[in-house]
């Protein structure tokens, strides 16, 4: 079994209205595309584990990382235009976190190993942006803006060469942060 197969069940509830309201869908793990369950989805409760929820399906555009608690109106908390339409388990990671940023596409330009977070890829490496990478080991947050702020985009272990490819154009990643297993 390996460090990222160590993963609890995590569990999500979308519900149709706000507050918790209409019928609901029980997740537990990703679902590409939510509107063959519901209509719609305004609100939501973890109750165990994390997740990205995303507003287009097959894990595209604008994304919003949720972890044990109760959005009770996630669309006005966490600022996405429209409704969820599919999320992905975040799996618990436990071991090393490793992850090389490239300034420019297809692993171009300057390029750096990361091993924690890093709030502002500007200061610490003189990079202007990042917009390619190689996730090594574990899970990560990217952010748009310096100090882990504005729009966000998932990255599990794999190669990106390319963010647009992930529905993300013309975004440029500024601070990156490990997601703990803080998730439990």
């Amino acid at each position: 079994m390996t460090n990222t197969g160590m993963n609890m069940r995590g569990k999500i509830t979308f519900y149709e209205e706000k507050n918790f309201q209409g019928r609901s869908y029980e997740c537990m793990n990703d679902c590409s595309d939510m509107t063959s369950n519901l209509s719609r989805c305004q609100s939501c409760r973890v109750e165990s584990g994390c997740f990205m929820v995303y507003d287009r399906s097959n894990y595209m555009g604008n994304q919003c990382f949720m972890k044990r608690g109760e959005y009770s109106d996630y669309m006005s908390m966490m600022g996405m235009r429209d409704c969820i339409k599919s999320c992905r388990m975040i799996p618990m990671h436990r071991g090393q976190y490793r992850m090389k940023i490239y300034e420019k596409e297809n692993f171009g330009g300057q390029s750096h190993e990361m091993m924690e977070d890093c709030d502002n890829v500007m200061d610490r490496y003189r990079m202007n942006e990042c917009q390619s990478c190689n996730v090594m080991d574990g899970h990560w947050l990217m952010y748009e803006q310096p100090q882990f702020r504005g729009k966000m985009m998932y990255m599990r272990p794999g190669e990106y060469r390319n963010f647009m490819d992930m529905g993300m154009s013309g975004q440029r990643f500024m601070s990156m942060r490990r997601i703990t297993d803080s998730c439990n």
